[in-house]
């Protein structure tokens, strides 16, 4: 079998080498291809990207900026694996988390498997605010998929290559989360959180999801509820 890892990439300079660098060193047990989609990063982030030089890497350049889910879409396109594994390069979530979250998927038991940063894995403490929105979107998310996921807007996502053949992916920016998890409960998926670690950071550091994003979540989550 093989694992496609999916790296959206905007403006991370600071870390792009450091995150390539993990999961090219993580072991899973698996072919491991990396699909990087730089969505038209400013900051030097593609002159990085051009001279990483792995055999298994690919490099997808978006001439203008689309936003994470546009990047998702992108890399899913492009991927040549059974599974399939979100993985951001900011450096909140750690590689070393795969076998984790490969093994319910590997052993039978799940079509989907989701990274909760709030199932008691270790953690950056970190702005209280940010947390009370997270669990609101992930409670109203379960209210209208029916499912009890502790963390639904978390980045590691991984599922069977399969499923994205019966979905249709629209969302351009963070609305990705939601939608997946959305259209992943109307197929029925069995669907497994484990628990991971998370380094959060800051603005500051680099952050880029805002309280905007918050509430266009609330919007996708009802859209995708009741639209494709």
């Amino acid at each position: 079998m093989k694992i496609s890892i999916i790296i959206p990439v905007f403006n991370e300079k600071n870390t792009i080498e450091e995150i390539v660098r993990r999961v090219q060193e993580v072991e899973v047990g698996l072919e491991k291809e990396l699909i990087i989609i730089d969505d038209a990063s400013t900051d030097g982030t593609r002159q990085i990207l051009e001279n990483l030089d792995y055999r298994n890497l690919k490099v997808h350049f978006h001439s203008k900026n689309q936003g994470k889910g546009s990047a998702l879409q992108t890399g899913f396109s492009k991927a040549g694996g059974d599974i399939i594994l979100i993985q951001d390069a900011d450096l909140e979530y750690d590689p070393r988390d795969y076998s984790k979250l490969l093994e319910p998927l590997l052993d039978g038991r799940a079509d989907v498997v989701y990274g909760s940063r709030f199932l008691g894995g270790p953690h950056r403490v970190f702005f209280f605010w940010h947390y009370v929105g997270n669990k609101l979107l992930t409670t109203l998310s379960n209210m209208f998929s029916n499912l009890n996921l502790s963390d639904m807007e978390t980045c590691y996502k991984v599922f069977k290559k399969e499923l994205l053949n019966r979905i249709t992916l629209k969302s351009k920016r963070f609305g990705i989360e939601p939608e997946i998890t959305i259209k992943f409960a109307k197929l029925k998926c069995k669907i497994y959180e484990v628990p991971i670690s998370y380094s959060g950071r800051d603005y500051s550091e680099g952050k880029k999801i805002g309280w905007k994003d918050g509430v266009a979540a609330i919007f996708h989550v009802i859209r995708f509820k009741f639209f494709n």
